[in-house]
């Protein structure tokens, strides 16, 4: 059975303050929770392997459900994901059918021009699987080009978190770039609904989430679109 690569941030702080950010909690443990429950497998990795740190500010209670406490309180989570995340460049592609890119604003940092996660991006790619990405995690596809040299999101509708979204996240002077103006560099279709509600879009291979609350969404495009691996 081929398997869903979830990848995760090792970042711990806003480049190099002391505000701390790492991964946005509900926006791994709502897709992980959906597509377990239909029966699909998942596998954990990080550019460096090893821990995740996660946001504090997505352990509130205002950002939690049932369904993430399930996953985040799981021995699954905190053992495979959260301690011990696998080291991107040691993984076969050919394990996975699909990969998600999931965000916080760590990802800001250490997902683009990663060689290793284009290599394996752009084998799943050619393998003709799912490509996904959920808010900041589209930070993961905006460097990455194909053989041709040609952005992979290049003419692609996708979403994924805005520059007004951005804004209310008061977060704007303490990033390195906005994800959607460089979804835009890079030719991409970009779409978008109201701030912080679930939206989620799918062009061909690509399944792309707007927000923190489109991990639900993601997942279900994904498993109405593929087939049992």
């Amino acid at each position: 059975m081929k398997k869903i690569l979830i990848i995760l941030t090792n970042t711990r702080y806003y480049g190099n303050s002391k505000d701390k950010t790492g991964l946005w909690l509900a926006e791994a443990a709502e897709f992980v929770y959906k597509v377990q429950e239909h029966g699909y497998q998942v596998d954990y990795a990080s550019v460096n392997g090893g821990e995740v740190p996660l946001d504090p500010r997505s352990l509130k209670s205002t950002y939690r459900s049932k369904e993430v406490d399930e996953i985040y309180y799981s021995n699954d989570f905190q053992n495979r994901a959260l301690e011990h995340s696998l080291k991107v460049s040691d993984l076969d592609p050919q394990d996975y059918f699909a990969i998600y890119y999931t965000g916080g604003h760590g990802v800001l940092w250490d997902f683009p021009n990663q060689p290793a996660l284009s290599s394996i991006t752009n084998s799943i790619f050619k393998q003709g699987g799912f490509i996904m990405s959920i808010c900041h995690g589209l930070a993961g596809l905006v460097t990455i080009k194909d053989d041709q040299g040609n952005y992979l999101i290049n003419n692609k509708k996708i979403t994924g978190f805005t520059n007004f979204e951005e804004i209310l996240s008061g977060k704007l002077l303490k990033v390195p770039f906005l994800t959607e103006n460089q979804a835009k560099k890079a030719g991409a279709k970009f779409v978008q609904k109201r701030p912080f509600a679930s939206f989620a879009v799918q062009d061909g291979q690509f399944i792309t989430g707007q927000n923190p609350m489109s991990g639900f969404a993601v997942a279900d495009l994904l498993i109405k679109n593929s087939p049992k691996h």
